[in-house]
């Protein structure tokens, strides 16, 4: 019986897929391998997870229905970790259909499926973003999440709405899972530690927003791991789970252990704060320790430098 993780050759996709693979487990990996970013990095972690004699790879589309049936047909598949999606709440401002299509239609192909099949277990990506402008901190999965302010908060919203339904109407373990800002080695080039590295390197100035009093729940791609397989391994009839570090860090101390790392000051461009954005994300992880055994271990300083380790060598930087 194998696990299909969609999204394999994304970031949070490619770690998760790692370590069931290390682990001995079956995994189907799926990944339509889009251009959002950078698809030579997609291809570094999937020729990684192609190494392993217990991946099947799947290059299709959450949007392609008959595509997806095709590969319930040719596995069978006992859980499903469904992490493909468009990310990212600023590119939402500019190309809103993208997440219509594949956090909405494809987040319903991929459910649906699942029914059918009678899976086990059916684990997803949700986003801290849902929280939207709650005032109250830490954010807590007890806490209103009906105003969200990007459309990317809101496809994740409605995700768990679809989750809820399928729960209920068919029986289906449904487990979503609040992914609050993560980041490590092989992370996502649209995100803050990938663009300041870069940029603090390459000495061209960064872009810091609300004048830089923003603050982040930053939680290491390990810990994140940790969280979605205990997930997996722990059908719930239907729950929601915040995957965060506990701590929220302000965002100039973030970019001054990153400049101590690479011996660099930064160029800093502060702007006010951007539509969709907020000022402070702060996970209340008390139902995810007691349901899930989830205590994120890294701390922020090991966390960045271990990124920065592996972006010097990745991309051959003295």
């Amino acid at each position: 019986m194998a696990i299909l993780v969609t999204g394999s050759a994304g970031f949070i996709g490619f770690h998760l897929a790692k370590k069931l693979l290390s682990d001995g487990k079956e995994v189907v990996g799926l990944d339509n391998l889009n251009n959002y970013y950078d698809p030579n990095l997609k291809k570094s972690r999937l020729e990684i997870l192609n190494r392993f004699d217990n991946f099947t790879f799947w290059k299709k589309d959450l949007c392609d229905f008959p595509a997806l049936e095709s590969v319930f047909k040719k596995h069978e598949i006992s859980k499903v970790c469904n992490l493909a999606a468009q990310a990212g709440v600023r590119y939402s401002l500019i190309n809103p259909f993208a997440y219509q299509k594949s956090n909405m239609e494809g987040f319903l192909n991929i459910i649906e499926i699942s029914k059918r099949s009678g899976v086990e277990n059916f684990v997803y990506a949700s986003s801290s973003s849902v929280y939207g402008n709650n005032k109250k901190l830490p954010f807590s999965v007890k806490d209103n999440v009906d105003y969200p302010i990007s459309l990317y908060a809101a496809s994740k919203k409605s995700n768990e709405l679809i989750a809820y339904t399928y729960s209920h109407l068919y029986n289906l373990p449904c487990t979503g899972l609040r992914f609050f800002t993560v980041y490590g080695p092989y992370g996502r080039p649209d995100m803050a530690l990938f663009i300041f590295t870069k940029r603090i390197i390459e000495g061209k100035p960064i872009d810091v927003y609300n004048y830089g009093k923003m603050r982040r729940d930053f939680t290491y791609i390990d810990d994140i791991v940790s969280g979605v397989i205990s997930a997996l391994n722990k059908p719930f009839k239907y729950e929601i789970f915040n995957l965060g570090n506990h701590k929220s860090e302000d965002l100039m101390d973030f970019i001054h252990l990153i400049e101590d790392y690479i011996g660099k000051k930064a160029i800093i461009n502060f702007l006010p704060i951007q539509p969709g954005d907020v000022p402070e994300t702060f996970a209340d992880i008390k139902d995810t320790q007691e349901k899930l055994g989830f205590f994120p271990e890294t701390n922020i300083k090991e966390g960045i430098k271990k990124f920065l380790d592996w972006y010097k060598n990745y991309y051959n930087v003295n």
